[in-house]
């Protein structure tokens, strides 16, 4: 009999999980299948939860969602501890009474296990699972830290020490900030250069007017006028 805490999974939650492209498979008869699909309660549990986890490996290749389900299952049985043969038997318990009925040899049915162990789908499942090593070892890094500033501090030895407090110093050295580089160099033909261009028309103008005998107001109104690029002459022969 089932635990009454086993909570079953849901055709919305499977579905609010799947990729776009195979959510239309899911059914009824499906989820029936998914939640009888084993007996142990705790089992069912982290198969329930494998289930839901890994939903984005669909996206990865036209898998089919009976195949996601059985190699979820695989995986699940892998986690628990059990052999690529025992996870296999259990994953596919009539395929493999059917091989034992036909008098198929241990050999070869461990043999089918390892083709299936190697399977793109089941590796794409594998890959989701593993904790990275920085995260697993967080523990035993800190632990290193700590000793190397016991020895910092403590050790009898002036180059024990200095190792120590070296190796803190390269390991707990903070991010260094990124400086963001602002090229400010103006190319010729910018703006700028077209301003200095036209203040030396406009200084220019004026001390022609100057020399003129020009009236001091209208010296004095000579504006910079808009340096026009000069057209380019294409050779078209």
């Amino acid at each position: 009999m089932r635990n009454k805490l086993f909570k079953p999974v849901t055709e919305e939650q499977f579905k609010a999980v799947l990729p776009v492209q195979v959510k239309k498979l899911v059914n009824r008869p499906l989820m029936e299948q998914i939640n009888n699909t084993l007996s142990d309660p705790e089992t069912m549990e982290i198969f329930r939860e494998n289930l839901l986890s890994y939903t984005s490996v669909m996206r990865e290749g036209r898998f089919k969602l009976s195949g996601y389900i059985n190699a979820v299952k695989y995986i699940s049985f892998k986690l628990l501890g059990d052999s690529n043969m025992n996870a296999y038997i259990k994953t596919f318990p009539d395929k493999y009474q059917r091989l034992t009925d036909r008098g198929t040899s241990r050999k070869d049915i461990a043999s089918y296990a390892a083709s299936f162990n190697k399977s793109k789908l089941v590796n794409l499942i594998f890959e989701q699972t593993l904790i990275p090593n920085h995260v697993l070892n967080a523990p035993l890094y800190q632990d290193a830290i700590n000793q190397q500033a016991i020895l910092m501090t403590t050790a009898k030895s002036e180059k024990v020490r200095c190792d120590a407090a070296n190796s803190l110093l390269t390991h707990l050295k903070p991010p260094e900030t990124k400086k963001l580089e602002l090229d400010i160099g103006i190319s010729q033909g910018s703006i700028i250069d077209d301003y200095q261009v036209a203040m030396q028309k406009m200084v220019a103008e004026q001390q022609r007017l100057i020399g003129a005998g020009g009236d001091i107001k209208q010296i004095a109104n000579a504006s910079i006028k808009k340096v026009e690029p000069e057209p380019e002459i294409i050779d078209v022969t």
